[in-house]
């Protein structure tokens, strides 16, 4: 029974520690997704350039025009989902990091670099297949060009979606194996190298110090899953998002729309959105992984089971 209550209650405090990290990253770093969405979202036509006030030329013109032509509230476009989604999202990924984590032991009382990497994976898989009907919602409200006052609200894209395309595969689980890869991949890469290396660099007693140490090896972590997740992002932003011409589904597959966009578009183009992706992860995988040290410990002391006086 006692050991019952002490993984339960290592769950509550993973689940608390995870939701909290998700929500402060979310809230900072959001602008940075829509600007990478919406970089992701464009094709490279020359026509387009010239014509389309909403063209983007990279991070900084697309934040100008954003403020220009929808206004400084456009920045936080499409940022209902992903706070509804992020917080159960990162506890779930936290709380099944640590239960994959005890399966990848292979029978060794120590975790290996392997364990946190195929611990990082399942985590990463776990949350796509959770978090994918928000991701299509949100890519759709992002792709919006429109006043931030005058774009529809959440609740209407989800039921315009639910009512065009159903609950399936066209519908709020569109480009659910492109999620599946970008985060499971990711999740391999981030969670894999920031426990690994973190138990070789020594920690440090100066708590700012350690505070330091934690946030570049957080930092790293997040720019690392990014650099090689990335072209699986862009497949999911093109199967999610609106298609070129409306009514014909251009982007079907995840490696379908890799193909496609490699053959229509060049080698660059499967990198789109990198700059504000790594400006958005360094740093925010960096918040996560602290905040949820930080917040899980502080958990633990104040939940900690005090000895029983008589």
């Amino acid at each position: 029974m006692a050991d019952i209550e002490k993984i339960l209650k290592q769950a509550a405090m993973q689940i608390g520690a995870g939701g909290s990290a998700g929500f402060i990253e979310v809230c900072i770093m959001h602008p940075l997704d829509l600007v990478k969405t919406r970089l992701q979202l464009q094709a490279n036509k020359s026509a387009l350039k010239s014509s389309d006030p909403h063209y983007y030329n990279g991070i900084i013109d697309c934040m100008k025009k954003m403020y220009k032509y929808e206004g400084v509230t456009s920045f936080w476009k499409g940022i209902l989902p992903p706070i509804l989604a992020e917080t159960p999202k990162r506890a779930v990924k936290f709380l099944t990091f640590e239960q994959y984590k005890k399966i990848f032991l292979f029978g060794s009382s120590t975790p290996t670099p392997l364990t946190f990497a195929l611990a990082g994976l399942g985590a990463g898989i776990t949350e796509a297949i959770l978090v994918n009907p928000f991701e299509v919602v949100k890519v759709t409200l992002q792709s919006n060009r429109a006043l931030a006052s005058q774009a529809p609200s959440t609740w209407m894209v989800t039921r315009q979606i639910v009512r065009e395309n159903g609950l399936g595969f066209r519908g709020l689980n569109k480009g659910l194996t492109a999620t599946i890869a970008r985060n499971g991949i990711f999740n391999m890469v981030y969670f894999g190298f920031y426990h690994s290396v973190k138990g070789y660099i020594p920690e440090y007693e100066d708590p700012l110090l350690e505070f330091g140490r934690k946030v570049a090896i957080g930092f790293t972590s997040g720019i690392l899953g990014s650099c090689v997740n990335i072209p699986f992002d862009v497949a999911k932003s093109r199967i999610q998002g609106p298609q070129p011409t409306p009514g014909v589904i251009k982007y079907r597959s995840t490696t379908g729309a890799i193909m496609l966009v490699y053959k229509e578009e060049g080698f660059r183009a499967l990198y789109k959105g990198l700059l504000p992706k790594v400006l958005r992860l360094g740093p925010g995988g960096a918040i996560m992984l602290v905040v949820y040290d930080y917040v899980y410990h502080f958990l633990e002391e104040k939940f900690q089971d005090k000895p029983h006086h008589l």
